[in-house]
C-alpha cells in the first residue's frame, strides 16, 4: 500500500468500521464487539505501517478534493502528526477492550451507538493528525466534536443532556467564533493555510496583530481546555468512563493541544513568534492554567472531576512547553502528550473499574480499597506517579525535557510553574494512594466486591505497563520530534 493510499485508509477505515459496527449490533453483542476490535486492530496496522517511511524522512501526501482554486482538502504525514496518529490508534484497541468489560459490567444501554460513534471519532482524529492545511484540520475538528456529543450524552438523563449541551456549546462556539476567523485571516494574509516547516506568517502579519491572531487560534481551539474555555471538560465527566478516557487520553483534548502545537510550529513558526513580543502572553496564560487547574483539582472530592482538572493542568504543560519556543521544550511538549496519554488513561480506567465493581465515585470512599482491588489500585498508583513526574514513569521523561527547555531559555516562570504544579499534583494524588493502601475500611462495604470484569483489568494493566515502559523505551518518539525541531527554522 502506497503512503497516499494508507492515509486515506487510515481515515476511512474507522468510518467503514462504524457502519459495520452498527450493522453487527443488530445481530449480536459478541459480533458487534468483534467487529470493533477488528476495526481497531486494522487501524493500528494501517497507521503504524506509515511509521517507517516518516521515520526515514519521507512525507507521504495526498489530495482528496479542491474546494476552490488553491484551497484543498489534503493530507500530509509529518512527524508530529505521525506521533499523534500512532498514539490514538494504539490506545483505541486498548480502550475498546476496556469498554467491553465496562459497558457489560455496568449494563449500559445503547452500546451499539456507543461503539459506532467511537469509531467515527477515531476516523476524525486521523483526519486531524494527517491534515495538510488549516481547512482540512478544521473540517475534521468539527466532525470530532459532533461525533463525541452522543458519547458525552450517553446516559440520556436530564443532568447528562445538560452537561453535553455545555460540551457542544463551548466547543462549537469557540471553533466557529474564534478558530474559523483565525483560519480565514491566515489564508488572506499568507495566501495559503498549508502546514509548513518554519511557518507561513513571517512578514505577513506583524506587531500586535500577531498576538491577537495567536489568541484567536489558542482560545478557538477549545479542545485544548485553556482557561477560561475549559468548562466543557469537567462537564463531560457525566459520560461513561471509556468516553472520559477518549476525551482525555486518546482523541479530544489531545487533538486540542496537538493543534495548538502544530499551529505554533507550522503556521506561525517558532523563530518568528520568538521575535514578536506580542506573542509572549501565551506562556503566562498556560502557566496560569497549569497552577489554577491544579488548585481546583486539590479541592475535588469526586474522582473523575479531580482527574478532569488534572488533565486541564497537565495538557497546559504542552501549551506552555510549546510557548517556551526552544527546541528541547518543543520535544518535551510532544513527549508529554504521549506520557500523559498513558498515565491518564490508566487513571480513568482505574476510576471506571472502581465504579463497576464497587459503585464508588468519591475519594473518601477509597479507604482500604487496595486490598480488594490490588490490580486496579496498583495501576492507579503508577498513573498517579506519572502525573507527578516520579521515575521510572513516562511523566518524568516529559518533565525533564520541558524543564531542560525552560533552562535553555532561562525561563524562570516556566521552571517555577512546573515546581509548584508538581507539588500540587503530589498533594492531591498521594493522599488517594495513602487512603487506598495504608488505611483500613471502617465498616464492610455495601457491595462485597473484588476486581472489575477481566477485560477492564487487562486493559488497565497494559496501560500501566506502557506508562513504565515509556520511561525506558522512548527513542522513536524522540527521533520523530527531533525531525520536527530540525525543521522549525525556515
Amino acid at each position: 500500500m502506497s503512503g497516499a493510499d494508507a492515509i486515506l485508509a487510515a481515515i476511512f477505515w474507522p468510518l467503514a468500521g462504524a457502519l459495520a459496527i452498527a450493522l453487527a449490533g443488530r445481530v449480536s453483542d459478541n459480533l458487534r464487539e468483534t467487529v470493533t476490535m477488528v476495526t481497531a486492530a486494522g487501524l493500528i496496522f494501517i497507521v503504524w505501517g506509515l511509521l517507517p517511511e516518516v521515520y526515514g524522512g519521507g512525507r507521504p501526501a495526498t489530495e482528496l478534493a479542491e474546494i476552490v482554486p488553491g484551497i484543498e482538502i489534503a493530507f500530509r504525514v509529518e512527524p508530529l502528526g505521525m506521533l499523534f496518529a500512532a498514539l490514538a490508534s494504539g490506545l483505541w484497541i486498548i480502550n475498546s477492550l476496556y469498554s467491553i468489560g465496562y459497558m457489560r459490567g455496568n449494563k449500559e444501554q445503547n452500546q451499539t451507538r456507543f461503539y459506532t460513534c467511537f469509531a467515527i471519532a477515531l476516523g476524525a482524529t486521523m483526519g486531524i493528525a494527517f491534515a495538510a492545511n488549516l481547512l482540512t484540520l478544521f473540517l475534521f475538528y468539527e466532525i470530532l466534536t459532533l461525533s463525541t456529543y452522543p458519547l458525552v450524552a450517553h446516559k440520556g438523563d436530564e443532568k447528562t443532556v445538560r452537561s453535553a449541551r455545555v460540551y457542544l456549546g463551548i466547543l462549537l462556539t469557540t471553533s466557529i467564533g474564534l478558530l474559523l476567523p483565525a483560519i480565514i485571516w491566515t489564508y488572506m494574509a499568507a495566501g495559503t493555510g498549508d502546514f509548513t516547516p518554519g511557518g507561513i506568517l513571517a512578514g505577513k502579519v506583524d506587531g500586535p496583530a500577531v498576538g491577537f491572531l495567536l489568541a484567536l487560534f489558542v482560545f478557538g481551539i477549545g479542545k485544548a481546555a485553556m482557561m477560561p474555555v475549559h468548562r466543557w471538560l469537567p462537564a463531560a465527566m457525566v459520560a461513561p468512563t471509556p468516553v472520559s478516557a477518549l476525551l482525555h487520553a486518546v482523541a479530544v483534548v489531545k487533538a486540542g493541544v496537538f493543534t495548538v502545537t502544530k499551529v505554533i510550529v507550522y503556521i506561525f513558526g517558532v523563530d518568528y513568534l520568538f521575535s514578536v513580543p506580542s506573542s509572549g502572553w501565551l506562556l503566562y496564560a498556560a502557566a496560569f492554567t497549569v497552577v489554577t487547574a491544579s488548585l481546583v483539582a486539590l479541592r475535588q472530592t469526586n474522582i473523575k472531576r479531580l482527574l478532569a482538572y488534572s488533565t486541564i493542568a497537565q495538557l497546559s504543560y504542552v501549551v506552555m512547553a510549546a510557548a517556551i519556543l526552544k527546541p528541547l521544550a518543543e520535544i518535551g511538549a510532544a513527549v508529554h502528550m504521549v506520557a500523559h496519554a498513558f498515565g491518564k488513561i490508566t487513571l480513568f480506567f482505574a476510576a471506571g473499574a472502581i465504579y463497576v465493581a464497587a459503585k464508588k465515585t468519591e475519594v473518601f470512599e477509597l479507604r482500604g480499597i487496595g486490598r480488594r482491588m490490588p490490580w486496579t489500585m496498583t495501576a492507579f498508583t503508577i498513573g498517579a506517579l506519572s502525573m507527578i513526574g516520579v521515575p521510572p514513569t513516562g511523566g518524568f521523561v516529559s518533565k525533564w525535557f520541558i524543564l531542560a527547555g525552560a533552562f535553555q531559555d532561562d525561563n524562570y516562570l516556566a521552571i517555577a510553574t512546573i515546581i509548584v504544579s508538581t507539588a500540587l499534583n503530589a498533594a492531591y494524588f498521594l493522599p488517594i494512594i495513602y487512603l487506598a493502601w495504608f488505611t483500613t475500611e471502617k465498616e464492610p462495604p455495601a457491595i462485597d466486591h473484588g476486581e472489575a470484569p477481566r477485560p477492564a483489568v487487562i486493559a488497565l494493566t497494559i496501560t500501566a505497563a506502557l506508562t513504565i515502559l515509556f520511561f525506558f523505551f522512548n527513542g522513536t518518539v524522540l527521533e520523530l520530534e527531533r525531525q520536527v525541531v530540525a525543521g522549525m527554522t525556515p
